[in-house]
C-alpha cells in the first residue's frame, strides 16, 4: 500500500513539472517529457487525472519572432496549432485539428474566399472513400464546416469551424484545418481575402 502511495505522489510531482505553454511560433522543440507523459493524447492535450480529456485548448498571444508580415496564417501541422501574426512581436496561438496521415501537407496558400455558415458539397475524392456521405449539406450547426470557412486557393482545403470540438488537436481531417467555431469565428473577423498562410 505505502509503495502505491510513493508512486501515486512521484507520478504526481512529474505531471507537475512539465511546462504547459509550447513555444512561440518558430524556433520551438516538442517537449518529450511531455509527449511521454501524453503518450496517446492529442498533441496539446493531456488525459486528466480523474479520467476523460482535458479539452480546452484556449486561444492565446505568443511572442512571434518569424519574419511573416502581420496578417499572415502560419499552420504548423506538427504542433497542431495555428499562428495569426500581430504587430509588434506577438502572434495569436490556436488550437486546430489537421490532416490523418497520407492526408498532410505543406506549401503557401491565400485565402481566396470567406463564409459564414458554408454549405458543404464532399469533393468526388471524398465521396469515393465515404459513398455513405450527403451529396450536399446546407449550412447549419449540423454542417461539418461549422460557423465559418476561409478557402485556401484552388484547392479543396479550407480552415473552418467544427461540429466537433473533440477533434481538435488531433489528425482527422482530410486535410483541412479545423477549428473551434467560436475560435473560427473569431480567426475570421480577423483575416481579410488576399492573406498569405504558410502550412509547414
Amino acid at each position: 500500500m505505502l509503495l502505491r502511495f510513493v508512486g501515486f505522489l512521484v507520478l504526481c510531482a512529474a505531471l507537475l513539472a512539465v511546462e504547459t505553454a509550447p513555444a512561440a511560433a518558430q524556433g520551438y522543440e516538442m517537449d518529450e517529457k511531455r509527449e511521454l507523459l501524453n503518450q496517446g493524447a492529442p498533441r496539446g492535450r493531456s488525459y486528466g487525472f480523474f479520467g476523460g480529456w482535458n479539452d480546452a485548448i484556449p486561444k492565446t498571444t505568443v511572442s512571434y519572432t518569424g519574419t511573416e508580415r502581420p496578417g499572415t496564417i502560419i499552420v504548423n501541422t506538427t504542433e497542431r496549432r495555428l499562428y495569426y501574426v500581430l504587430d509588434d512581436g506577438r502572434a495569436l496561438r490556436y488550437g486546430i485539428g489537421v490532416g490523418r496521415v497520407g492526408f498532410t501537407w505543406k506549401g503557401v496558400k491565400t485565402v481566396t474566399q470567406k463564409k459564414e455558415w458554408p454549405s458543404w458539397t464532399p469533393p468526388a475524392q471524398m465521396l469515393a472513400r465515404r459513398p455513405d456521405l450527403p451529396r450536399h449539406m446546407v449550412g447549419g450547426v449540423d454542417n461539418p464546416l461549422g460557423a465559418r470557412a476561409m478557402y485556401l486557393g484552388s484547392s479543396l482545403y479550407r480552415i473552418h469551424g467544427s461540429n466537433e470540438p473533440e477533434t481538435i488537436g488531433q489528425a482527422v481531417s482530410s486535410g483541412c484545418f479545423r477549428m473551434t467555431n467560436e475560435d473560427v469565428v473569431d480567426l475570421y473577423d480577423r483575416v481579410r481575402v488576399g492573406a498569405k498562410v504558410v502550412v509547414q
